[in-house]
C-alpha cells in the first residue's frame, strides 16, 4: 500500500510530496521552474538527512517558521 504525504503545496506547480511504498520513500519535488525531480530513499533516516541538507539554514529562501514547518512535516512521514 502506498501512502502519500504532502510536505508543502504552494499551488498546482510548486509542491513536494513523499510516497511511502513499503520500505522505500520517494520524494517528488515539482517546480514551475525545474519540472519534476524524484529522489528514492531506502530508509526514513536517509530521507530526513536529505531534507535537513536540502532545507538547511544557508540554502532555504524563506522564513525560519516556514523551514520549521517543512522539516516538521518530514518528521511525520
Amino acid at each position: 500500500m502506498i501512502k502519500k504525504h504532502v510536505i508543502y503545496k504552494q499551488d498546482k506547480w510548486n509542491m513536494l510530496t513523499v510516497e511511502v511504498n513499503g520500505t522505500r520513500y520517494i520524494a517528488r519535488v515539482i517546480s514551475d521552474q525545474w519540472g519534476e525531480d524524484t529522489y528514492t530513499f531506502l530508509s526514513r533516516s536517509a530521507l530526513i538527512q536529505w531534507a535537513q541538507d536540502r532545507f538547511s539554514v544557508e540554502k532555504f529562501e524563506g522564513t525560519d517558521e516556514e523551514r520549521k514547518q517543512i522539516l516538521d512535516a518530514f518528521e511525520l512521514v
